[in-house]
């Protein structure tokens, strides 16, 4: 008799024998990074999408109007934005603006004093136009067009630093173009100019067409502050101060103790840094020497 024999069964096989992937550490790292980096990159979106509808504040023009060439008068209605309007606490802060149909907001400093923002509630602006930017748009736009205004920013000119007016008695302040906006800003907010023996503005522009301000120059000095504009392109019958404020400003030659002197600055980089460097050299501290950004 024969027997059929079964096949030996197959042994059985344990978790021992399983060989599966296991991944390196450097994959399970740069899987990890990856994920993170998503994570963050959402988060970061998020915030800044939270943080742009949280900013702008809608507010209508009231004024848009020409200051001189290339340059204008706009002012803004904060009547339903308050907080805004209070927030404004100190000459040469600024923001941000924003006007229908372009997406980059342009910086302005503030030109109106923080008393008038916060009691008439506007703030008002110098702006130039400059040809494909935002605020050659601005410029265009008329009473009545609304536009967005960011949070009010920076510390602004910090004159404390160059208080009290008995032992700094001398205020030495240079502006070109429309850097004399937040410089209107300081003087029209007081400084204790009038307590002061020698307050000096040397204010350039091209020529007397593209200057601002000028009908508020008799009001400034009655304030106490003497306004020397100093012109680069003068017509034949400037009988003033020529070329650029570092330049008028040595030929002035005026006798001041540097260290009961401050100073401040708005303008072309170009003549901040040698205004810089002539008061420097002569003793005025760095320090005492005041600008807005």
């Amino acid at each position: 008799m024969s027997i059929a024999l079964s096949p030996a069964p197959l042994p059985l096989r344990t978790h021992a024998h399983f060989s599966p992937f296991v991944p390196s550490m450097s994959i399970v790292r740069r899987l990890t990074l990856n994920r993170h980096r998503r994570r963050f990159a959402s988060l970061a979106v998020a915030a800044a999408v939270r943080q742009d509808t949280a900013v702008w504040t809608p507010a209508p023009l009231s004024a848009v109007e020409s200051a001189a060439e290339s340059l204008f008068h706009v002012t803004v209605d904060l009547s339903d934005a308050p907080d805004l309007a209070t927030s404004h606490s100190r000459a040469g802060q600024y923001l941000q603006l924003r006007v229908p149909d372009s997406d980059k907001p342009s910086f302005l400093a503030i030109a109106s004093p923080p008393g008038l923002s916060s009691a008439k509630g506007v703030f008002e602006f110098l702006v130039k136009s400059v040809a494909g930017s935002t605020a050659e748009l601005l410029c265009g736009l008329r009473r009545g067009d609304v536009v967005e205004l960011g949070p009010v920013m920076g510390n602004g000119f910090d004159v404390d630093r160059i208080q009290p007016p008995e032992k700094y008695s001398t205020v030495l302040i240079f502006a070109t173009g429309s850097g004399i906006s937040p410089i209107r800003s300081l003087i029209e907010s007081g400084f204790s100019a009038g307590k002061r023996s020698d307050v000096r503005l040397y204010y350039g522009a091209r020529n007397l067409q593209r200057m601002a301000y000028q009908d508020r120059f008799k009001d400034w000095e009655s304030s106490g502050v003497s306004v020397v504009p100093v012109l680069s392109q003068p017509g034949d019958d400037w009988k003033g101060e020529t070329g650029y404020v570092q330049a008028a400003f040595k030929r002035a030659k005026q006798i001041f103790n540097p260290l009961s002197t401050g100073v401040v600055l708005c303008g072309q980089k170009q003549m901040t840094e040698e205004i810089t460097s002539i008061l420097v050299e002569v003793g005025v501290s760095n320090d005492k020497i005041l600008k807005n950004f």
